[in-house]
């Protein structure tokens, strides 16, 4: 692996969205009853996170 391998500003921020993402959709499946509104929106975060990275990786914010 290189040396600065996930230490990008891109990568941090895709991270940070996709564990609020399993974190909202967890809440979402935790409430009684199940809420699938609060989960769709946690798993919509979650997949967006991709986005995010691809944008921000176009932006330059993937390299050291």
């Amino acid at each position: 692996m290189s040396h600065s391998h996930g230490n990008t500003p891109a990568a941090w921020t895709a991270v940070t969205v996709a564990m609020l993402g399993f974190l909202v959709g967890a809440v979402g499946l935790l409430m009684d009853p199940v809420s699938m509104v609060v989960f769709w929106v946690g798993a919509a975060l979650t997949v967006g996170s991709l986005v995010v990275f691809a944008v921000m990786a176009k932006l330059g914010y993937n390299e050291s």
